[in-house]
C-alpha cells in the first residue's frame, strides 16, 4: 500500500525564471524508509513543501493515505508529522507545553498522549528537559522536542528534512535507531538527507532530484547487494546534470541579453517569462492523463 503518492508535480514560482519542481512522480510505500536525495536548489524543500501543503503547487496531486493534500488537507495532515530543517519551535513554551498544543491540534487523548510523550521522551533522552523553555534548549534538544512533536500522534507517514543536523552522535543514534523500528510497525518514514552514508544503510528506496525533476530512481536493498557505491553515482549523475543545466540557463541569459538590446530589460523579460509560462503549460499538458490516454 502506498502511504504517500506524489504525481506530475509540478511547481513554477510567480516571476522565477526557473521552475523549481517538473513533473515529479514517486510513492512511498507502507513500512518503508525513502530518501530523497538532492544537491542544494534541485528542488528537495519545494516538492517537500508541497507534501505538506505549506505552500500551494501549479500542477498534479499528492495523498497521503489516499487523502488528497488539496481537496482534503484535514485527513491529509492528520496522517502525517513532519520535522523541518530549522526545527521551528515555540521557544517561550516548555517542552511539554509545546508537544500538548500539538497533540490538541491532533486530538491525542490524554491518556494516549502522556503514554506516547513519556515512551518518546525516553527514546530521546528528554525526560530531563520537557519542564524547562525551549529557548533554553540546544540546538540539538529544539531537534529533539520537535521529532517528539511530529510524533505524538503517531502518524503513519514521518517526514524528515535533515533531521540529523545539530544533533550529536548519540542523538542520531536514537533517530535512527527509531526510524528502523517506526517503519517496521508499517508506517513509512520519508528521508530527506545530504548525509548519503546513512541513506544508503537506512533507506529501502530512494529518488534524486536535480532541476526539479526526478533523474533517478534506487532500490537500495539492491544496491547493497550488489555492492554499488551511492555517493559515487551520486556524484556523477548531478555532476553531469549541472553541466546541462548551467548551458541551458547560459543559453536562456544569452537569448535575454540578445532581446534587452533590441526591445529594452524590461520587455525582454516579460518575453522571456511567456516562453517558460508556455513551456510549463506545455509540460504539464503531456504529463496529464488524457494526454497519456491520447498517446497510447
Amino acid at each position: 500500500m502506498a502511504i504517500l503518492k506524489v504525481n506530475n508535480l509540478f511547481k513554477h514560482y510567480k516571476n522565477a525564471k526557473y521552475i523549481s519542481a517538473r513533473n515529479i512522480s514517486f510513492t512511498v510505500n507502507e513500512g518503508e524508509i525513502f530518501g530523497f536525495l538532492g544537491i542544494n536548489g534541485a528542488g528537495k524543500s519545494t516538492t517537500i513543501k508541497c507534501i505538506t501543503g505549506i505552500i500551494p503547487f501549479t500542477s498534479g496531486a499528492i495523498e497521503v493515505c489516499d487523502h488528497n493534500i488539496v481537496d482534503d488537507s484535514y485527513n491529509a495532515k492528520m496522517n502525517f508529522g513532519f520535522v523541518p530543517d530549522n526545527h521551528a519551535v515555540y521557544d517561550k513554551l516548555t517542552g511539554v507545553e509545546y508537544v500538548n498544543y500539538l497533540a490538541d491540534l491532533y486530538k491525542v487523548p490524554e491518556e494516549l498522549r502522556k503514554e506516547n510523550f513519556n515512551r518518546l521522551c525516553k527514546i530521546f533522552n528528554m525526560e530531563h528537559a520537557v519542564n524547562n523553555q525551549i529557548m533554553g534548549y540546544s540546538h540539538g534538544m529544539k531537534q529533539k522536542i520537535s521529532i517528539i512533536g511530529a510524533l505524538i500522534h503517531s502518524p503513519k507517514l514521518w517526514i524528515l528534512d535533515e533531521p540529523m543536523v545539530g544533533l550529536d552522535p548519540q542523538s542520531i543514534f536514537e533517530v535512527k535507531n527509531y526510524m528502523r523500528e517506526y517503519a517496521k510497525k508499517g508506517n513509512s518514514v520519508f528521508f530527506s538527507s545530504h548525509n548519503l552514508d546513512t541513506v544508503e544503510r537506512l533507506c529501502d528506496r530512494a529518488v534524486i532530484v536535480h532541476g526539479g525533476r526526478v533523474i533517478k530512481e534506487i532500490d537500495l536493498n539492491e544496491y547493497r547487494k550488489a555492492g554499488k557505491d551511492l555517493e559515487k553515482e551520486f556524484i556523477e549523475i548531478t555532476q553531469a546534470a549541472t553541466i546541462e543545466q548551467n548551458n541551458q540557463r547560459q543559453i536562456l541569459k544569452e537569448k535575454e541579453q540578445e532581446l534587452a538590446a533590441k526591445i529594452g530589460k524590461t520587455k525582454a523579460s516579460k518575453v522571456i517569462m511567456k516562453e517558460i509560462k508556455a513551456e510549463l503549460d506545455a509540460e504539464i499538458m503531456a504529463s496529464s492523463p488524457v494526454a497519456e490516454q491520447a498517446g497510447e
